[in-house]
């Protein structure tokens, strides 16, 4: 089962996601970083004058002169870089703390990547140990029945005792056959838990029985909770950071702004298109400039809009304190169900035990013609009953395990 665990914790699908969300979110940390860095653009503009005027001078019919060369080219690089921005320094802030909400999200996904295993892993178990026990009881059935039938051919006990048997066969026959069926499924689950094509051939290599032992060892339930560290208050506190940003983001759009910039560029005119020959004259220039931007008034629109993320932020503190009380209540509940689950376990296998006994003290009655194939069907019924509570009782404490570690916050091995 670990060898499964730790699979799928690099092959899983929902774990293959949360690895592109992590690199995602560097890449979107350097997107915002760059908006602080030199930014450097460059263009070249082409016009062609098919109407040139300029008053006054040399005038045409129309009283208009053609002036200037006819077309020009302007090549320009520009240079801006930002001195002071308000909204940008919170938006640094707001990316790192989007990345630590992607790593976060992929430690959860870990975790319930752990419980989704060991529950598919268990099921497949059961599905292999109810199918041996229905294995059994149909060949002890099966010769009960033919045993049975011959001694009514031998006219020693009644048709009715044969036919009891074999509806009990019958319907152990048919169980058999769905536990063979829910077994081919449990392996397409686990299959998709493990990110493998569902039809994969798996061999598990633990069983039950192996699985059983250290999982009713009680010692996870001295275990103390640390709310500090749980991964799901975490993500509630990241949560809450993120609005507390969003907040100081829409204040600091009522900051001024600065920015310097500077541009080269060089133009070239010229009647005929004469732009690419060596003896084309080019005329530099350049400009350096800086800008400031102040925001004066908005009609309260930037106001209203601080209103709503302090808003925001007071339900995200809503959800953080909701986020504690859930994760207590988690635990302690986790903690009952885990102890239920392991007593459930060993009531179960002494029931099963009891049943045992009374099954085979009525087939001895039965064959020996002092006890009737309704008492006999009975206690098979009941055997079959405590078996298949004895088998589930087994998965529930692997699962009811795991679910406690989740709520523990068990870090993964």
């Amino acid at each position: 089962m670990q060898q499964a665990i730790d699979y799928a914790i690099k092959n899983s699908y929902n774990n293959k996601i949360a690895e592109n969300d992590i690199k995602a979110a560097i890449k979107r940390k350097w997107e915002t970083t760059t908006i602080g860095l030199p930014q450097i653009d460059a263009k070249v503009d082409y016009i062609n004058n098919l109407k040139q005027q300029f008053p006054g001078i040399d005038f045409n019919q129309d009283g208009i002169v053609d002036f200037g060369a006819k077309q020009s080219v302007t090549g320009t690089a520009t240079l801006r870089q930002l001195l002071f921005d308000g909204s940008y320094l919170v938006g640094l802030q707001a990316a790192k703390t989007y990345l630590k909400i992607s790593e976060q999200a992929k430690e959860k996904t870990g975790l319930a990547t752990r419980e989704a295993i060991i529950n598919a892993y268990g099921n497949i178990l059961v599905s292999e140990k109810l199918i041996e026990i229905l294995q059994k009881n149909s060949n002890i059935l099966e010769k009960n029945f033919k045993d049975a039938k011959k001694i009514n051919e031998n006219g020693l006990n009644e048709e009715e005792d044969v036919e009891q048997l074999e509806i009990t066969l019958g319907n152990i026959q048919n169980s058999l056959r769905n536990a063979i069926r829910l077994k081919e499924i449990a392996y397409q689950m686990l299959n998709l838990s493990l990110g493998n094509p569902i039809n994969t051939k798996l061999i598990l290599t633990d069983n039950l029985d192996s699985l059983i032992m250290p999982s009713t060892a009680l010692a996870l339930l001295s275990k103390t909770f640390n709310l500090d560290t749980h991964i799901d208050f975490k993500i509630a506190e990241n949560d809450r950071e993120s609005k507390r940003l969003l907040m100081r983001l829409e204040q600091s759009k009522g900051l001024p702004s600065l920015s310097a910039f500077m541009n080269y560029s060089y133009i070239a005119n010229s009647d005929d298109f004469s732009f690419f020959d060596s003896s084309q004259k080019w005329i530099p220039t350049s400009v350096f400039g800086v800008s400031l931007n102040i925001p004066i008034f908005s009609s309260l629109g930037r106001s209203a809009k601080t209103a709503q993320a302090r808003i925001e932020l007071e339900s995200a503190d809503i959800r953080l304190e909701e986020v504690k009380q859930k994760l207590n209540l988690q635990t302690a509940s986790a903690k009952s169900e885990y102890q239920l689950s392991i007593e459930n376990y060993e009531y179960a296998m002494k029931n099963m035990k009891l049943a045992e006994r009374i099954e085979k003290k009525q087939q001895i009655k039965f064959f020996e013609g002092i006890s009737s194939s309704f008492d006999l069907s009975q206690a098979q019924n009941q055997l079959y009953t405590q078996q298949n509570n004895y088998v589930q009782s087994m998965l529930a404490v692997i699962t009811k395990k795991a679910a406690l570690e989740n709520a523990l916050n068990i870090p993964l091995k």
